[in-house]
């Protein structure tokens, strides 16, 4: 067994880290749900979860995944036949579509080569050819963890608009909320999806949607079964801070504080550190010679960066090195990039000298596993997060 010393740097993209205030506000003990004290831990971390969002709608806080969040707005906006738009931007935008598809959604899945997110022109011309209105709503991921790619959502929003189309926007953004910016009814969306283990720097076991009025009035004549993902079963003890069976009651404590951390630094400031932090990466993944998977620059993700490895060498062979020799994850590539791409998280709880620290590692793991690479692109990280301080 190896004996390792000092931390262990976690840099893949979610779950993220989780910070030492958030561990320290869940180690408490557990209290009755039903009980009064529960009722002002659960309006806090509703109301606080609907500021994250940027919305005055309600906002749904699940014991469970993102995936579990994804089929609540399948079940309760839609109903079997229904015609649905997607795209295939990469991993979970296919996942998506496939648990559309079992509960009988007809989804016209837009095909792409996962390196760019959604076209905003290509949502306006499918829609408009839709004169009959037959499509009922356009799913689309907001952050493709996946690639490092994302989708323009208040662009597409005005590509729906642009189309004079009735369909729900559904977005997901596990990946995104609380890292890239999101404003949910400034961007007109119906509902979004997300979770806990990403930039709210949680464990994971939340999923949490953010809707709309629309998509409530959808709700009330979509016919698919639902019963633990009803919103109304949610919603109606939701005003009392109350929910309709047992919470992860201690994760909402956590999610209580970061909230809190959140809205201390200041929504703005979280996105634009996001930002700073990705193009420091991409600087460093320039000095090396590689190339970042995301072929458009206007959807460089801020939370994560996919390298490209280059011809002839396995992803997965580094990445195993480095965790090995420097007690590093990174992400790994997911289905059809499976050993072609590695993916460095800078997400949640993360600072300079923390991406230094990873950036690190991974020129010295290029240097250890013989990938070909220029030297400097720790320089060039440097560099970058120098201008943007100086900036």
């Amino acid at each position: 067994m190896t004996t390792r010393t000092g931390r262990h740097f976690l840099h893949i993209p979610g779950p993220s880290p989780v910070p030492e205030r958030v561990l320290r506000a869940m180690d408490m003990p557990v209290i009755d749900h039903r009980g009064p004290d529960f009722a002002g831990l659960g309006k806090a971390v509703l109301e606080g979860a609907q500021a994250i969002f940027q919305t005055r709608s309600p906002v749904i806080i699940y014991p469970g995944s993102g995936t579990g969040a994804w089929e609540s707005a399948i079940v309760n906006t839609l109903s079997a036949g229904d015609r649905v738009l997607m795209f295939e931007t990469g991993h979970f935008a296919t996942l998506w579509r496939q648990m559309a598809a079992r509960w009988g959604i007809e989804v016209e899945f837009v095909p792409g080569d996962w390196r760019r997110g959604v076209d905003p022109a290509q949502v306006e011309a499918i829609l408009a050819e839709d004169r009959a209105k037959s499509i009922k709503a356009v799913m689309v991921v907001h952050n493709e963890t996946s690639t490092g790619a994302t989708s323009r959502i208040a662009e597409i929003r005005k590509a729906i608009d642009r189309a004079n189309h009735t369909a729900l926007f559904l977005v997901d953004t596990i990946s995104g909320l609380g890292s890239a910016e999101y404003a949910h009814d400034e961007w007109g969306v119906d509902v979004a999806v997300s979770c806990s283990q990403k930039g709210l720097m949680l464990p994971p076991g939340l999923g949490l949607v953010a809707l709309s009025d629309k998509a409530l009035a959808a709700a009330k004549t979509a016919t698919l079964p639902r019963s633990y993902w009803d919103w109304e079963d949610m919603l109606k003890p939701n005003t009392g801070g109350y929910f309709p069976y047992t919470p992860a009651t201690n994760l909402l404590y956590g999610l209580r504080e970061a909230i809190a951390m959140l809205r201390e630094e200041g929504l703005a400031e979280v996105f634009a550190r996001h930002q700073r932090l990705a193009a420091a990466t991409r600087a460093a993944v320039e000095g090396w010679g590689l190339e970042v998977l995301c072929r458009e620059p206007s959807e460089y993700s801020p939370v994560l960066t996919a390298v490209v490895m280059p011809e002839g060498h396995d992803a997965d062979a580094l990445r195993t090195l480095i965790l090995e020799k420097y007690d590093l994850s990174l992400g790994t590539g997911l289905a059809k990039m499976a050993g072609k791409i590695f993916r460095i998280g800078h997400l949640g709880e993360c600072n300079d000298l923390m991406l230094m620290a990873a950036l690190s590692g991974v020129e010295m793991g290029l240097k250890a596993g013989g990938v070909p690479h220029a030297r400097g692109g720790v320089l060039a990280a440097m560099d970058a997060l120098r201008s943007g301080i100086d900036d």
